[in-house]
């Protein structure tokens, strides 16, 4: 409790740009925190499925078995659903839905990345805001007759120190996060691409798309 009191106190001290910073910091949190679901949750890829995948002669209802196991709105069950639905159909039709859905998935994990991205660059340039005015602050003390008051020059130097110090560490924190779903998102697509193409391969040597 002491901690949480001497933290707000600390924060008090950083003035009027620590409020935007703490907004900025709480946006980002909530799409930290949103990433973090979606990939835990809907981009599993159960090793049952990912073997039955890559079987050079499997199966198709034991896919379909395999499919139908995973969460309705996991990412790699729409991918699977989107070949088997159209699989009858020519190749280049199944590579042309395949590849629509997978564009569509790639916008929907990507959406409000850019949030942690421009947080990377805001948090900096805000606590540098509340540096200069924290500067200018504690500067406006100095008198044509000397230093007038000392505890406010101190004052104004440990607002610009805390501005800087907070902008700082909310831009780290949203680069690494950002990095890491960004990591992720390539991971993803490329298993996308690698199964599909395994899948759509099969569907050419076993002749099971219809005729163009």
């Amino acid at each position: 409790m002491h901690e949480l009191q001497a933290l707000a106190a600390t924060l008090r001290i950083g003035g009027a740009m620590i409020y935007p910073l703490l907004a900025l910091s709480v946006v980002a949190a909530v799409v930290v925190l949103e990433k973090g679901f979606v990939f835990a949750t809907r981009t599993r890829l159960p090793n049952s499925l990912l073997t039955a995948a890559e079987t050079y002669d499997f199966d198709w209802q034991a896919l379909e078995r395999e499919v139908e196991t995973l969460a309705p709105r996991n990412y790699f069950a729409r991918f699977f659903r989107i070949i088997m639905e159209h699989r009858k159909r020519p190749v280049w039709w199944i590579e042309s839905r395949a590849a629509e859905e997978a564009s569509l998935i790639e916008k929907s994990l990507g959406r409000w990345l850019w949030i942690l991205e421009t947080t990377v660059t805001a948090a900096p340039l805000l606590g540098l805001l509340g540096t200069i005015t924290g500067m200018v602050r504690a500067f406006k003390l100095f008198g044509s007759e000397g230093l007038v008051d000392p505890r406010g020059v101190t004052g104004g130097v440990a607002e610009a120190l805390i501005a800087t110090a907070v902008g700082l560490f909310i831009a780290i924190g949203a680069l690494f996060s950002y990095n890491y779903f960004s990591y992720r998102l390539a991971q993803v697509m490329d298993e996308f691409e690698q199964l599909g193409t395994r899948i759509i391969d099969h569907i050419r040597l076993t002749g099971t798309e219809a005729d163009p």
